[in-house]
């Protein structure tokens, strides 16, 4: 199982248009099966992970309406 934090950092220096690219760069990179756990849930799907870390503010606004990953939000341990 994945945890959010390797979604975070494979979101360094990409922007994405919504929250659906994000998805699909997400099973792109770690397959279609895979499960994401975080700090205080685990067994997520790609995007069940995308909605939780918009809802806990993980996201920042990019250029031309995008976001990214938004590093001070990271939690300060590895997962």
């Amino acid at each position: 199982m994945a945890h959010g934090h390797d979604v975070i950092n494979m979101m360094a220096g990409k922007a994405y248009a919504s929250k659906q690219a994000l998805v699909d760069d997400i099973i792109k990179h770690f397959g279609s099966a895979e499960r994401f756990q975080t700090c205080s849930a685990e067994g997520m799907t790609a995007a069940e992970l995308v909605d939780f870390l918009a809802e806990r503010g993980k996201f920042m606004p990019a250029e031309g309406g995008a976001f990214t990953a938004d590093p001070s939000k990271r939690c300060n341990h590895e997962g």
